[in-house]
Formats: C-alpha cells, structure tokens, sequence
C-alpha cells in the first residue's frame, strides 16, 4: 500500500494572518485579483526578450513567496509552497511614439498593467509586461500579487531579474548567492514572539494605545449599499516651493520629510473629524532583521501612529509632537496583530458602516536621481506618476495618501480609495484642502495649527 506524505503546512507570517482577518473571497480584497503591487524602470541598451523569459523563471525559482499560496479553506490557514514555473512575459510594441512622449506613454502602460488583474491562487505571483519603443530603448513592468511581494520585494526581484537576464544573455547560467525564504522569516517571527524586546513593545502599545480609537472618515455610501468595488487612484504634483519649504523644515526640527508631511497631514485630519486626539495608520517595511532584506515578500507593518495635538500653538509644535510618537512607534515596531492583542478596541470604528480608515504615507527615494546598470542595459525606475486612473491597485477597504519626494525636492503624491464608498468630487475637495494646509504650514510654520 503507497502511502501519501501530508501536505507541509507552513505557517503564516503575521502580515498573512493580518490580511486573513480581511478575507472576503477571491473577488476583492487582500485575496482578490488586483490587490497587487507594480513597479516600471525604462531600459536602454540590447533587451534579449528569449533572455529574459529564461530569467524571469530563474526569479521565480529563486523566491519561494512568487509561488506560494495561502490556504484558506481549513481551520486554520498556512502557506503553501508549489514547484518553479514560468511567469507570463507579455510584450507590447511601442514603435512610432516620438522620443518626447515616451515618458508619458510608459507611465499609460504602467497604469494599465496596474488596471489588470493577478489571480491569488494562481503561481507564479508575477506578470511582466515590456513595452518596446525600439531596440534599444524599452519599458518593462512587473506586477506581483500584494500577498506575495510588497514594494521593498519589487525592487529585488528587479535586480536579480536583471542579474539573471546579463548571465542568459550571455549563455552562462545565473550565479546568485542563495537567500532565505520567505517561510523561514515567518518561523523566525513565531519562534521570537514572546522575546524580551517583543514583550516590551507590547507593553509600550498597550500604554500608548490605551482608550484609543483609529480615526475614521464618514463616506459617501456605506459598506452595505453593496455598490461594485473598485481602487481609483488621484495622482498629483506638489509645487517645488512647497516640498522645498518641507525638507527645509525637516532640517530645522531635526525630523524627517514624512514627520512634516505627517504633520500636515493630522492637522487637516484634525479639522475634518474635529478631534485632537488622532491614530493614524502608517506603513513600515517591516524588514528590521537584516537577514531577510534580499527576501521577497510581504514584510510590510500597519503601524498606528497616535498623536495628541492639544495645545500645540504652532505648526512646528505639531512636528515635534508629531516626531515624538514617530519615533516611539518606530523603536517598538511589531507586527500589527500583535499590537492589536494590547488595543483590541482599536479598528472598533472600522466594524462602523459608513466609516473608513485612511492611512498615509511619505517615500524619499534621493537615489532615483542616478542610472544603473545591469550587464548592458541601464536602467532607471519610473517614479514620478502623475496620470489618475479609475481602476488601480485595490485598497482593501479604506483610503491610502502617498507622497514621493524625489532628487531635488521633485515631490509627487497619490490619493487611493475605494470608489464604492466615495465620490470622485469628495476626493478632489478633500485632496484640494489638504494641500491648501501644507502649504500654509509649511511656508508659515510658526502659525496657530488652528488658523492654518
């Protein structure tokens, strides 16, 4: 009689149990076909398209998560490792773009790779898409599901892509140094989780998050209207004057170009809600154990950020304060199911029919100023997005603020949400006033943050 082996059941990371809190089936949400996250890079030099198929399958080898499943339909879920397979390497032909729009026409093509979808349940977890607007000179898109790979993950994958591409173009098989797995990160989080240093953030969360509720927006129409969910995304430019006046301010005060934003940020959230007392949701990459920074992943943290804004008289009052609890948070940074076992009445407004969370989020990215080069293409990541779509990205259930702050203080952001909750309208207003607030604040900041 031939015997079966079990099925190894890998245990979840945290950041996998956390989205499993958030299952709502295969249709949307953290388990749905467009919660992915994409990333473009122009490259110019001889692209091998043969060589990099080749490659991508080496990428997919090489990381585990791009072929792993989380299943879901037991008692308790657990990863799922399947064997190496072949992403789909799509190719599309730009010739003809004249070279000043090139630029613009490969942002378009990011936006519709980002508009398409990517099946959770389907490995490998990575499309690639390359744009050809002649021989030398090219753009390629990937896309990976949000479950697999987060933005830090994007970027490995990108360079040991490129790695594999220079060696098979060359008829020399890859030669990259092994790299842990993303399964071995999600045993080492389990195997540390009752640390002294993983005791001691807890305890700093429960004392900080004590009697706290996350700020919550009311929107448009409430969750059991049952419109069809979709992720719109406003994209735009912040003047040159008002992102100088910010990393200017940074210096002063001794905090980082988010702090200020951040700042900004509550005191317009502030307004809207008519509290002082605010949590606010952040993201860090969650990659605090160096072993694990070539592995792909999702690594990323949802970080409450609480802040009380009572008697601040100015904006450079907001900063500080603002500083303070960024640094508290980031010296206790623990995965975000364990900071909710210490403030178990934090997401309450969440459950709330009409209400949703809004997280934001700033990126300095100063090494973007500069080309590399891999074999003998060069490339450059394509950043600086400025195109609005309708469909993009999901955002599981809430609204996402991102700013990028680019070489030379260029700074761009995007505004998500979920366009079954809100109107377009209220967006553009809400985006035009926070604006209209950062540049007060950060052009007049030792202004009441009240009159700003």
């Amino acid at each position: 009689m031939t015997t079966v082996a079990p099925v190894e059941q890998i245990p979840l990371s945290f950041h996998q149990e956390f989205l499993c809190a958030f299952d709502t089936g295969t249709t949307e949400g953290p388990f749905g076909p467009r919660y992915h996250v994409v990333g473009a890079w122009r490259l110019r030099g001889e692209l091998d398209l043969t060589a990099l198929e080749a490659a991508l399958g080496d990428v997919v080898a090489r990381h585990e998560a791009l072929r792993t499943v989380i299943v879901r339909d037991g008692e308790r879920p657990y990863q799922r490792v399947l064997a190496p397979c072949s992403p789909r390497l799509t190719v599309r032909d730009l010739g003809g773009c004249p070279a000043d729009e090139r630029e613009s026409r490969a942002e378009e093509l990011l936006n519709e790779v980002e508009s398409g979808t990517n099946d959770a349940c389907e490995v490998p977890l990575l499309r690639a898409v390359v744009g050809r607007f002649d021989d030398t000179d090219a753009v390629l898109v990937l896309n990976a599901h949000h479950t697999a790979a987060d933005a830090w993950s994007i970027d490995v994958i990108l360079r040991d892509l490129l790695a594999c591409h220079a060696a098979r173009a060359e008829g020399t098989e890859p030669d990259l140094p092994d790299v842990p797995q993303y399964q071995e990160y999600a045993r080492h989080e389990r195997e540390n989780a009752d640390s002294p240093a993983a005791v001691a953030a807890r305890a700093y969360w429960r004392d900080t998050l004590r009697d706290a509720r996350i700020t919550a927006l009311r929107s448009d129409r409430p969750r059991s209207a049952g419109a069809p969910k979709a992720t719109s995304w406003h994209r735009f430019a912040v003047d040159t004057e008002v992102a100088s006046a910010a990393v200017s301010l940074a210096g002063e005060l001794k905090s980082s170009p988010f702090m200020v934003l951040f700042a900004a940020y509550q005191v317009f959230l502030s307004r809207l809600t008519g509290t002082d007392d605010l949590v606010v949701p952040t993201f860090t990459p969650g990659r605090g154990n160096a072993r694990f920074h070539e592995t792909v992943g999702s690594f990323i943290n949802f970080l409450p950020l609480r802040t009380d804004l009572s008697g601040c008289g100015t904006f450079r009052d907001v900063v500080r304060r603002t500083r303070q609890a960024c640094l508290g948070a980031y010296s206790h940074d623990v995965p975000f199911v364990q900071i909710l076992g210490e403030a178990p009445t934090l997401m309450a407004p969440v459950a709330s029919d009409d209400l949703q969370v809004s997280a934001f989020q700033a990126i300095s990215s100063p090494y973007l100023a500069t080309d590399e080069r891999a074999g003998g293409l060069t490339y450059s990541k394509l950043w600086r997005r400025t195109v609005s779509q309708e469909v993009g990205s999901d955002v599981p259930d809430g609204i996402l603020w991102t700013l990028h702050i680019g070489p030379s203080n260029d700074m761009v952001g995007s505004l998500g949400f979920n366009s079954n909750r809100f109107d377009a309208d209220t967006m553009s207003r809400m985006l035009a006033d926070f604006l209209r607030v950062l540049r007060a604040a950060v052009t007049a900041p030792d202004t009441d943050p009240r009159r700003l």
